[in-house]
């Protein structure tokens, strides 16, 4: 198993994408963070990857724009097992409105969560990793890493921040053999992409199935979602990587959307 012991923190982890990486840790005999604003739905998703095995999980709340939050979460991951080998910051919301529409609260609100909380998780972790000479540090960018769409300027700025923390990550952590890396998802059918199918579709005037079609796959080279099945084997790749060849790169994972 390729991460026989390893424990690995990710932060929305009960639902969604995060949900589907910490499935495929535990599959490959991780021991396993749920950090989630949710205690209830953390604890019944540990428990459920725990039944699950061969790895285990458990759940801890944690508000990633908290640093006292973060670093308690921490704390706990190091009392419980004793190191923390991999950090996937993976929490995040999606707001749309066009620019001059965009309200400051909610710009800042979209803002911490996405760049504050991969900070403050990445803060967190760095000296337990460097202290016992490794880790890996995962972000879940976006397409719109690289890539712009209208209604999304928060969004997309956060996103590409990613990149930016991602690359001093590697740099700082080089010597230490902390690696750092950017998945950068094309659409995933997430419960977050649901609700901005009828977002979009009332802001540009045009039907739902449009947005979808022409919008969210209109790039893709088959018309299809990513799948968090598709994230998850990435980031264990990366979880999993030997060396530091790869540290500070993005990878796309789009069906063609973007190239790089």
């Amino acid at each position: 198993m390729k991460l026989q012991g390893k424990v690995c923190l990710i932060t929305g982890a009960a639902s969604g994408i995060g949900a589907a990486i910490a499935k495929r840790y535990v599959e490959e005999g991780a021991k396993v963070v749920i950090a989630d604003l949710k205690a209830d739905a953390a604890n019944a998703k540990a428990r459920e990857l725990t039944d699950m095995g061969p790895g285990e999980a458990m759940g801890v709340v944690m508000d990633v724009t908290d640093e006292d939050a973060v670093n308690a979460g921490i704390a706990k991951t190091v009392e419980a097992w004793g190191s923390i080998d991999v950090l996937v910051s993976n929490a995040g919301i999606q707001i749309v409105y066009p620019i001059e529409d965009f309200p400051f609260s909610d710009w800042k609100k979209m803002l911490a969560i996405h760049l504050d909380g991969a900070f403050l998780t990445t803060k967190a972790c760095m000296p337990h990793m460097k202290k016992q000479g490794g880790g890996a540090v995962i972000y879940m960018g976006s397409v719109h890493s690289h890539e712009a769409s209208s209604l999304k300027s928060a969004y997309v700025t956060a996103k590409h921040g990613l990149l930016g923390l991602a690359r001093v990550v590697a740099k700082e952590g080089g010597k230490y053999g902390v690696r750092s890396n950017v998945i950068c998802p094309g659409f995933v059918r997430t419960p977050l992409v649901e609700k901005q199918i009828p977002e979009q579709a009332k802001e540009l005037g045009i039907s739902e199935d449009e947005v979808v079609k022409k919008v969210m796959l209109g790039e893709t080279v088959d018309g299809e979602f990513t799948t968090v099945e598709d994230v998850a084997e990435v980031a264990l790749m990366f979880a999993d990587f030997k060396t530091n060849a790869l540290t500070g790169q993005s990878l796309p994972v789009s069906h063609g959307w973007f190239m790089q």
